[in-house]
């Protein structure tokens, strides 16, 4: 009775069935009904499906990932891998497979899918606990403690394990119509229900993923239970209790502090603090959670969270994470271009959060920022080979006292390869990121080429072809196609990109350098070439209107050169420009700039011409002006020198070797100081 009154804070969290909602107001369409011919995306999507993925269970076989769960098994042996949590790489890998199986289907990975399912069946334990560390009989590790979640609350990865079990269970389920491993995550999850919950343990997971699980699980079960628990998780959060006779701390209610975000409650987090992946996994999992039940107090916070994120700690590539020794968020406005952490999870988990928090308010600035991360931060975490990775994505590598400074080479994988694995099962979703509907709206957030089919009104559908050459060219071109013959009326809306209408950022966080000549609204034509008029609203051009066959909607995004300055409160980057050329944020590399970037200065009026390179980093727009290089002989003699400038896009860099690079420029010379080695 004493250990139920001393957990009683979560019962006022649960929420009743009677209570829940119905899901987000806008729905993303699911990658299932997005079919892709797109000359961009699509060979990032085989490439995932040829290469990575069978590279990624290569390495965990090869590293022993594979290992622990036939040593589980048997109950014998040690961890054959550094961390605990790498069980959750070959669920990862299992996700990305599945969406992968539905796209083009292979029989041989179906097979070897199942194979891997039998086997983490016979891994987990007869009452449904599933980890293999513990279950192969070595608790020697520091992290897992003596007994089962001793140290959930920090290091263990028990709970994490098991969300991202869960995230690959639903998507594997979907995917084949096969419940072999949903059953084991619903055995999995009904253990976890017996153990955690009002009046049993109470414990903020030490790294969140599980609250999103257990809300996929949730939606496709039906199961409120699984439900309740994700929310009892986050409530847990920043929950510390006191005996009112000694004033001693209750042992049995643990608080990590900021890096978990378990400093105080949920409800009462403003700044966007600690761990950058954990942090944005619990905002996501906050969101879907507040989806289903209106949870003011959640969407509240988490409003004033992704405010201070965006207007205050975020990279110009959409990147996460300012401090490289706690992969976290850092100071207000501290962003360093050397040190930038930018972790490839982080820039993942922020594309989930951004898209939960479009489908909450339908604002287009979230799209915007799932762009902008998509485009750079994100897909520079893998090599274009497809089996080369990037931990850290910083804004510059410089050599400093001889050596070469950050992450600056691509590696086969790591001894924590969350990264590798997060894009295994990130990369074949982006296809579920394109549209989104509300009723019997339509929205088109992202410009790839596809075509899909909706359902706008009851027994109405729609077909949706788009054509683009998007992000290389502006020209983007969608086809309605309505299956009623007479025509069905409903709204399209069309995100209007921040870059479209001279705002670099949706927050003040950067802004262009000018008004460049040319930048304008979206022009909407038809395809008689006359202008549609449209309303605006929340970022989108409104086209309310019957379509007819035939109908087809013509617009050009202006896909102009621009000089991006960040807020005057950035101290790294006063001074200093970035370039971009509509979503693409471009960098200087040593392959390209006679071997040296770090001396580079760029006026802040410099001409840029562009030129598309078919057979060059397998194809890319490239950027050429001037630069003058600063050369310093014996210390104590400097002189400077005109030289062509080359850009390529951001997320293509590291893939020739080593060498320095740069995102930000200095317009000016002011100090010399970087320049010696």
């Amino acid at each position: 009775m004493k250990r139920y009154l001393s957990l009683v804070f979560c019962l006022t969290s649960l929420i009743s069935l009677a209570q829940v909602q119905k899901d987000y107001p806008y729905r993303g369409v699911p990658f299932t009904k997005v079919k892709l011919n797109d000359n961009f995306w699509l060979p990032k999507l085989e490439i995932n499906r040829t290469v990575t993925i069978p590279w990624s269970f290569q390495k965990s076989k090869e590293t022993g990932r594979i290992k622990n769960f036939e040593q589980a098994v048997s109950h014998t042996g040690k961890l054959c891998t550094t961390y605990p949590f790498d069980d959750s790489d070959v669920y990862k890998i299992i996700e990305g497979a599945a969406y992968s199986l539905h796209v083009k289907y292979d029989a041989k990975l179906d097979t070897y899918l199942d194979s891997l399912i039998t086997l983490i069946g016979k891994a987990q334990e007869p009452d449904g606990y599933l980890y293999t560390t513990r279950t192969m009989g070595d608790t020697t590790h520091p992290w897992i403690g003596k007994v089962r979640y001793e140290k959930e609350h920090e290091l263990s990865h028990e709970l994490y394990n098991m969300g991202h079990f869960y995230e690959a269970a639903t998507a594997h389920y979907l995917a084949t119509n096969k419940r072999n491993m949903l059953n084991i995550a619903i055995k999995n999850a009904d253990h976890l229900l017996t153990v955690f919950g009002p009046g049993k343990k109470s414990v903020a997971p030490g790294h969140q993923v599980i609250e999103i699980g257990l809300v996929k699980l949730y939606r496709v079960t039906g199961n409120q239970k699984y439900f309740d628990l994700s929310k009892f998780f986050i409530d847990c959060r920043g929950q510390r209790k006191y005996d009112k006779k000694t004033g001693e701390k209750d042992a049995t209610v643990w608080q990590t502090g900021a890096y978990w975000q378990d400093n105080i409650p949920v409800t009462q987090q403003t700044e966007a603090l600690g761990h950058s992946v954990r942090a944005a996994y619990l905002y996501a999992g906050m969101a879907d959670v507040a989806s289903m039940t209106n949870n003011l107090e959640y969407l509240t916070s988490l409003n004033k969270i992704w405010d201070n994120a965006f207007t205050k700690k975020t990279y110009i590539t959409g990147g996460l994470g300012q401090a490289g020794n706690w992969e976290g968020f850092g100071p207000d406005y501290e962003l360093s271009n050397h040190s930038a952490y930018c972790e490839t999870c982080a820039a993942i988990a922020s594309v989930y959060w951004n898209h939960r928090m479009f489908m909450m308010y339908g604002d287009s600035k979230y799209i915007d920022i799932l762009e902008r991360t998509l485009y750079n931060g994100l897909i520079s975490g893998i090599g274009l080979d497809g089996k080369s990775f990037n931990y850290e994505n910083p804004m510059e590598y410089n050599f400093q006292k001889g050596k070469l400074s950050g992450e600056n080479k691509r590696s086969p994988w790591f001894g924590c390869s969350c990264c590798p694995t997060n894009i295994c099962r990130f990369m074949p979703s982006i296809p579920s990121y394109v549209y989104a509907q509300k009723d019997n709206r339509v929205y088109v957030n992202l410009f790839m080429s596809n075509t899909t089919t909706l359902e706008v009104l009851p027994k109405e559908n729609v077909t949706i072809t788009q054509k683009t050459e998007y992000p290389w060219q502006g020209m983007v071109d969608i086809s309605v196609e309505p299956s009623n013959k007479n025509g069905v009326q409903f709204p399209l809306y069309i995100r209007i990109p921040g870059f479209a209408k001279n705002v670099a950022f949706p927050t003040d966080l950067y802004h262009y350098n000018k008004d460049n000549i040319g930048l304008k609204k979206l022009k909407v034509t038809n395809i008689k070439g006359e202008t549609i008029e449209y309303k605006e609203e929340n970022g989108y051009a409104i086209i309310d209107r019957t379509w007819k066959k035939g109908d087809k909607i013509i617009f050009e995004l202006p896909m102009n050169i621009q000089q991006v300055i960040a807020h005057e409160k950035v101290k790294d980057n006063i001074g200093k420009i970035a370039i971009e050329r509509g979503p693409i944020v471009y960098c200087a590399e040593f392959a390209d700039n006679n071997g040296k970037t770090s001396n580079l200065v760029v006026p802040d009026d410099q001409f840029f011409s562009e030129e598309f390179k078919p057979n060059l980093l397998n194809g890319v727009m490239t950027l050429k002006g001037a630069a003058h290089a600063i050369n310093i002989e014996n210390n104590l003699t400097v002189s400077t020198k005109a030289q062509p400038l080359i850009l390529i896009p951001y997320y293509a860099r590291s893939n020739r070797g080593q060498g320095e690079m740069r995102v930000w420029f200095p317009t000016k010379i002011k100090s010399l100081e970087i320049l010696t080695e």
